[in-house]
């Protein structure tokens, strides 16, 4: 019996409705930019398997940094323990991190670092005496399944069955060249009517909302408004952290620096799960005291786990090499190139770009899960490239190893797609 066959049998996948979706690929090997399935057919990862193995599959610099930690030290339970990895870590992300930033916080996964995020920003206000309990987020933000994560999401296709649960959240539209002074107005009345938090937003790219691409100086202006009302900001980089933007943090574009960043995803380069929030001085200020109730407590069993940090100080290395920067440098031009060619398809209703990210919409009409969108993710499988639209947009956030030939693999497969829609 196949793999895909014994599949159906026990296992429950994410973002599938089984009854219409019952079989999935299964994929025995990857490595650098390509996955291999069981039947020896290959596709190109142009989505870096949603943006973790940025350095390639199996790369073996990271593979032997992960062995040699496993042959030392596992696991050991952080509360109480430290350990060299997570020091190194700590010294090697806070480096490279925006300048604010001083503190870092382990959970799982990214939705587990928003919902640290969002605790942490709740008790910095209770600890310093004010009660405030309502957040602000972007409209169309993805932020994770979690409960908190799924409150200040604003995907209703993910979030339905349970926003009668959900924290008190208002959302404000991403702010633009039209709407600037519109949405900052909103943002002000929100802050001074009610006892506002915490703001969470995506710097840059909104991901799950079709990477949806927004300037830096207007969410700039959104910051200042937080900052001026002692306002939490919490930048959610799950998504475009470690290099996917042009810079390592799409922080680094916007002159107000968040309070709390959360990151995962490349962070541990897609060799195992792990999420950081990292936090200003001014954050953990609030926690530091006297007082044991005014600790943090909020712990996972893995945090802070050896092996995981083994990987994201491997990858770190990695996106800081010279090979590496040299790849972004070239991955961004060839989007550049491929850009100005597909735009002019008749099929195509707009392109955007950032950094490693592409992007482009098509004129047509699509629900997100819906059949032409599964007609476009098995055209794109069949010549050997995955790729999964967000509805009517298709995306490419490629490996940074992924080479020239294989690029063009996957632009020749989006060309011979929209020719035959």
């Amino acid at each position: 019996m196949s793999l895909q066959e014994r599949d159906k049998k026990h296992l429950w996948h994410p973002l599938t409705q089984h009854k219409s979706h019952p079989n999935h690929i299964a994929i025995t090997s990857a490595k650098g930019a390509v996955l291999y399935d069981e039947n020896g057919n290959e596709y190109i990862d142009g989505i870096a398997s949603w943006y973790t193995c940025v350095y390639g599959h199996s790369n073996p610099y990271i593979i032997d940094k992960v062995y040699a930690q496993m042959q030392r030290l596992d696991h050991v339970v952080f509360t109480g323990f430290t350990h060299k990895p997570a020091v190194e870590l700590s010294e090697k992300l806070i480096e490279i991190l925006p300048e604010n930033q001083e503190k870092l916080f382990f959970s799982d996964n990214g939705s587990t670092a928003i919902d640290v995020a969002i605790k942490m920003a709740l008790q910095f206000h209770f600890n310093n005496g004010e009660h405030r309990g309502k957040i602000i987020a972007l409209e169309n933000g993805f932020h994770g399944d979690t409960f908190g994560a799924m409150s200040v999401s604003g995907l209703s296709v993910y979030n339905g069955p349970f926003e009668d649960f959900f924290i008190d959240v208002a959302r404000i539209p991403v702010p633009n060249a039209e709407n600037l002074e519109e949405v900052k107005e909103l943002f002000t009345k929100l802050i001074t009517e009610h006892k506002v938090a915490a703001f969470v937003y995506e710097p840059l790219v909104q991901g799950a909302a079709a990477m949806q691409i927004h300037k830096a100086e207007h969410i700039n202006e959104i910051l200042k408004i937080a900052e001026k009302h002692n306002v939490v900001t919490i930048a959610d980089e799950i998504m475009t952290g470690f290099g996917k933007t042009g810079k390592n943090f799409a922080s680094e574009f916007i002159e107000t620096k968040p309070d709390i960043i959360c990151l995962s995803k490349a962070l541990s380069a897609g060799m195992v799960p792990m999420a950081i929030t990292s936090c200003s001085q001014k954050i953990y200020n609030a926690f530091y005291a006297d007082e044991i109730k005014k600790g943090f407590f909020h712990g996972h069993t893995y945090s802070g786990n050896p092996v995981a940090c083994s990987a994201a100080i491997a990858g770190i290395e990695l996106l800081c090499s010279e090979e590496i920067q040299a790849s972004l440098q070239r991955i961004e031009v060839s989007h550049k190139k491929f850009d100005q060619e597909i735009k002019k398809h008749p099929k195509v209703a707009a392109t955007r770009q950032q950094g490693q990210i592409f992007a482009l919409d098509l004129n047509i009409e699509m629900e997100r899960y819906g059949n032409l969108r599964d007609q476009l993710f098995n055209s794109f499988m069949s010549k050997g490239v995955c790729l999964r639209p967000l509805g009517n947009t298709i995306y490419i956030l490629a490996p940074y190893v992924t080479s020239d030939a294989q690029l063009e693999q996957i632009y020749q497969a989006i060309r011979e797609t929209l020719d035959t829609l």
